[in-house]
């Protein structure tokens, strides 16, 4: 075959622990008090349907994006149009997400695809962070919340900030494979001498029909779709029974002052998991119960990190760059909604 199929791992057992230990944790809680069990059980089942269902259709749109990079971008299209430096590479990733409209879910997929067309892993980065929110879908929701207002322009700055900053650490690694999994890296860099062979295979591909194009596209899209499907799940199933069966009044009910209520609703954001595309409408229900600071790091930090995309990160990156992921973001946000709580009068 041409198109060579990727290697599906099996899920870390780490994963398998914590996903226990959760469901551990969430039932006892439950029993403990009887009464409600099935009322929790009813949550459990309609939030993960809620996020399961909302949260499909883009990351079908991202593993369908990810057939057609496979099948029509080549690795010295991306090498070209990709900038040299890494600061305007990082620029550009931070406003591709105008191109592929893409939420957290669906952007994983698509990331991993470019960076096996070659696409640096600054430029990736910055993509994969500022996509969730940088797109014209997740724009019209949010001024449909929020109108014109600098609560949306706000979010647009400072996401794109901070994924600019994040793609620019990244820059600094000396090969890509210290960041990305070997079934991330760039086939071209798999080729090694026998450079004569890819570009043998890139012209078979080049001299296919459109309709065998076509059925490679949908291929290597179902691919995906069953790969990074899996953790949409399992994200899916903890962050359902983090609603379900831990009381969010625990949360809320320690949400005083500006910094605890920064933290408070960066970890609502995570535990809820919603998706890029519709937050800003659960946000809107946080207004005039939360600081503005705190509204605003609710609709920066879930975009760019929550249950299921690190378990979609697992599958990307290596778990040090997984965990760079994760907190490079939460100290940017911190940094920015203490800081609004503090000095920004509204």
């Amino acid at each position: 075959m041409i198109l060579e199929k990727q290697p599906i791992n099996n899920p870390r057992p780490f994963w398998y622990l914590v996903f226990g230990l959760i469901l551990m944790i969430g039932m006892t809680i439950g029993l403990a008090n009887y009464q409600s069990t099935g009322a929790a059980l009813s949550t459990f089942s309609t939030v993960f349907l809620g996020i399961f269902i909302e949260a499909i259709p883009f990351l079908l749109l991202g593993t369908l994006a990810s057939g057609l990079v496979e099948v029509y971008v080549n690795q010295q299209l991306i090498r070209r149009l990709t900038p040299r430096s890494p600061i305007l590479g990082a620029f550009l990733g931070g406003f591709l997400g105008l191109l592929f409209p893409v939420c957290e879910c669906g952007v994983v997929p698509l990331v991993r695809r470019l960076y096996r067309k070659g696409m640096p892993v600054s430029t990736g980065i910055a993509f994969l962070m500022a996509a969730p929110v940088i797109n014209p879908i997740v724009i019209l929701s949010t001024v449909t919340a929020f109108g014109w207002s600098k609560m949306l322009w706000m979010r647009i700055g400072f996401s794109f900030l901070i994924a600019v900053i994040t793609g620019l650490v990244f820059a600094f690694v000396s090969s890509s494979g210290e960041v990305l999994k070997a079934e991330s890296i760039s086939s071209e860099d798999d080729c090694g001498d026998n450079g004569y062979v890819c570009c043998h295979q890139s012209h078979e591909i080049s001299g296919r029909s459109h309709i065998q194009k076509l059925s490679d596209v949908f291929r290597t899209a179902l691919g995906e779709l069953f790969e990074m499907g899996r953790y949409l799940i399992m994200g899916g199933l903890i962050a359902a029974a983090l609603q379900a069966f831990i009381p969010q009044s625990i949360l809320l009910n320690v949400a005083k002052g500006p910094v605890l209520s920064v933290l408070v609703m960066m970890a609502l954001a995570v535990i809820l998991s919603i998706c890029s595309t519709v937050d800003s409408f659960v946000a809107l229900g946080f207004v005039g119960i939360f600081s503005t600071g705190s509204v605003l790091s609710f609709l920066l930090y879930g975009p760019m990190v929550d249950i299921k995309s690190i378990l979609m990160f697992s599958q990307v990156f290596k778990p040090r760059a997984v965990l760079y992921l994760v907190v490079l973001p939460l100290v940017f946000v911190l940094l920015i909604g203490v800081s609004l709580n503090y000095f920004w009068v509204f």
